[in-house]
């Protein structure tokens, strides 16, 4: 099964660029449908329009609110004839419209093991504070799928990474990044064989 795979992301989008150069390379059987950004200056636009995909900016200021934002995002998604949605570094919160239209079919990466150091609040470097604080030996990364809940849906895969004595957020953060494109990759790829059911 090919599948058709849409994008929300804010800014540079390295999850997405990992499953687009996958495609790219033969190893997962699938379509960039469309890439969304809440972001006009996102570099996730750049990459989009470099690789003639297809790419639109949506946000609540130009649609006119979140509500509006929130159904021209559902409505892109549903022209684009997307069977997943795929958030890479997506900022916002993903509105009810969205969320019905594609009920247990869109993914995030998280970067931490959940159930542990997730929730509103918890992006980017403060996740990686937050575990170095805790004194925890182990951290990773998460592909989960996406309710209504922060960092709250079914989990589908982990990749776990150790935390090091003299780590620090950042140090942190750069060995779990490296195992999120990777994550989501073997994900996707286990959709498109019909090894993994989302309903």
């Amino acid at each position: 099964m090919t599948l058709r795979i849409g994008f929300l992301a804010s800014y540079n989008g390295s999850g997405m660029r990992a499953v687009v150069q996958a495609i790219e390379a033969g190893h997962l059987d699938a379509t960039p449908a469309v890439i969304i950004s809440n972001n006009p200056d996102s570099q996730a636009l750049v990459f989009a329009r470099d690789r003639q995909l297809p790419h639109v900016c949506i946000n609540a200021y130009r649609a006119g609110g979140e509500d509006a934002a929130d159904a021209e995002i559902a409505r892109t998604l549903m022209e684009a004839q997307v069977d997943l949605v795929v958030l890479s570094g997506y900022m916002k919160r993903i509105g009810p419209k969205t969320l019905a239209a594609f009920a247990n079919r869109i993914l995030n990466i998280h970067p931490s093991l959940l159930p542990n150091f997730g929730g509103q609040g918890m992006y980017g470097m403060r996740v990686h504070e937050a575990v170095i604080a805790a004194g925890v030996q182990e951290s990773g990364a998460t592909v989960h799928v996406v309710d209504d809940e922060y960092d709250h849906g079914r989990i589908l895969a982990q990749a776990r990474v150790p935390v090091l004595p003299d780590d620090s957020a950042q140090s942190l953060r750069e060995r779990v990044a490296e195992q999120e494109g990777p994550l989501y990759v073997q994900v996707l790829q286990r959709i498109a064989r019909g090894e993994l059911y989302l309903v």
